[in-house]
């Protein structure tokens, strides 16, 4: 239909040129996807000098171009991920940070990982609203307003918003598991900090009056990946939160990562995102109610108990984190990295494929490697599922996966019919 949105991937001149087989930026309908920004001074294609300062700079820089170079500004950026490797830098980071949003500060989530592409000690990551669509030759819903939310109930930061939603999507700052009364993590274990960040999720949900259930999407940083059966002990009190979900057997699409550490001497933090039924004015009340969200899950692909495969809402759709796990045996695949990457990536089409959509709607990966130095063998494999150098994507370097893989994979992709309402 020629009233469908398309994805548009675009490499704008000023910023850095992607140093793997993705673009900068993919918009499609209201929101533009980025690559991950490494500190690369673009006019020499190397890391900048210095530290983690100079390197945040540049960082911020790139990610500035690439947002001008599609005639945005940075206050449409609704979400920024840091990603450093010393969690000591996080201060320094924040200092810079802060001179790029003065006026309004959008949510974030900050995790120090094992490794970042070329040494890097700072790598961050946009999602930018992007009111004017991508109907084709089309406006299609002229300039709509972000809306940004703060709750008591919650920890609040003057580096972050607690959520910031525009059009469909509420995007949530990562939650630590911070008493909000005190300022302080909770005393206990993991248990008592992962019951803590799911409060301070439903906190910040109950302040723009959303139930849990509408959660489309999570993604769970912990710094001992031994503590997940823990994490998700408290995490099924939590998901699914009502008896239609539960009837359903609702669960949102989900991501598991161990961080090498998280602010405040964390064990775990929590990220999600949210559908927006109501959308963002200027919207219409007929374009923008009742938009349901649609979940699935196939034989095709590894299954979870505890997460959807993917979740589907007005014109996204949020894939489940993917392992190198052959569905057909439930053991991961034999072989290195290459035959890892091959098995994710295949399992991602299949759930692509199950619910009719195809590769080329792919618009943001990340990958998730235990040894960076992989990127080389998996970026040969990944070429050949993404020839045309699209969707955009993070890559970083993690001390330990599920299941003992080399290699994760999670992705989100377009979803041009929408989910309307059932006729």
């Amino acid at each position: 239909m020629s009233g469908y949105n398309a994805v548009l991937a675009r490499n704008p001149e000023q910023a850095p040129k992607p140093i793997g087989p993705y673009a900068q930026t993919v918009a499609f309908s209201h929101y533009n996807n980025l690559s991950a920004q490494l500190p690369i001074d673009p006019a020499t294609g190397e890391l900048v000098p210095g530290g983690a300062t100079e390197q945040a700079k540049q960082v911020l820089a790139n990610i500035g171009a690439v947002v001008e170079g599609i005639d945005h500004v940075m206050d449409d950026v609704v979400r920024l991920s840091v990603f450093v490797t010393d969690i000591g830098d996080v201060d320094a980071v924040d200092a810079v940070i802060a001179t790029a949003f003065t006026d309004y500060v959008p949510t974030r989530t900050t995790v120090a990982v094992a490794a970042l592409p070329l040494g890097a000690a700072v790598q961050m990551d946009a999602l930018v609203s992007n009111g004017e669509g991508t109907i084709p030759n089309a406006p299609q819903a002229g300039d709509l307003v972000k809306v940004v939310n703060d709750t008591d109930g919650a920890p609040q930061s003057p580096a972050s918003s607690q959520t910031v939603a525009f059009s469909h999507y509420n995007n949530l700052a990562a939650q630590l598991p911070v008493d909000p009364a005190t300022g302080e993590l909770v005393a206990g274990g993991v248990a008592e900090q992962t019951r803590q960040c799911l409060a301070n999720i439903k906190a910040v949900l109950q302040g723009i009056d959303v139930p849990v259930d509408d959660i489309v999407r999570v993604t769970i940083f912990l710094t001992n990946l031994s503590d997940i059966d823990t994490v998700d002990e408290v995490y099924t009190t939590f998901f699914p939160d009502s008896a239609i979900a539960r009837a359903a057997g609702y669960l949102p699409a989900r991501t598991v990562v161990e961080a090498s550490a998280l602010p405040h001497g964390a064990l775990v933090q929590i990220e999600a995102v949210v559908s927006h039924g109501d959308g963002t004015p200027p919207q219409a009340v007929e374009d923008r109610h009742g938009i349901v969200i649609r979940a699935n899950d196939t034989d095709a692909a590894p299954r979870s108990p505890l997460s959807t495969q993917t979740v589907a809402f007005s014109h996204y759709n949020h894939l489940s984190a993917q392992l190198p796990i052959d569905p057909t045996t439930g053991e991961l695949v034999a072989g290195g990295v290459a035959e890892q990457t091959r098995q994710c990536l295949a399992n991602i089409k299949a759930i692509v494929e199950s619910i009719d959509h195809a590769m080329d709607d792919v618009v943001k990966v990340n990958l998730f490697l235990t040894d960076i130095a992989d990127t080389a063998a998996v970026d040969e494999v990944y070429a050949t599922f993404f020839p045309g150098g699209v969707p955009a994507r993070r890559t970083v370097g993690v001390s330990a996966l599920p299941a003992g893989a080399l290699i994760q994979v999670d992705a989100v992709v377009a979803n041009a019919e929408g989910t309307p309402p059932v006729a």
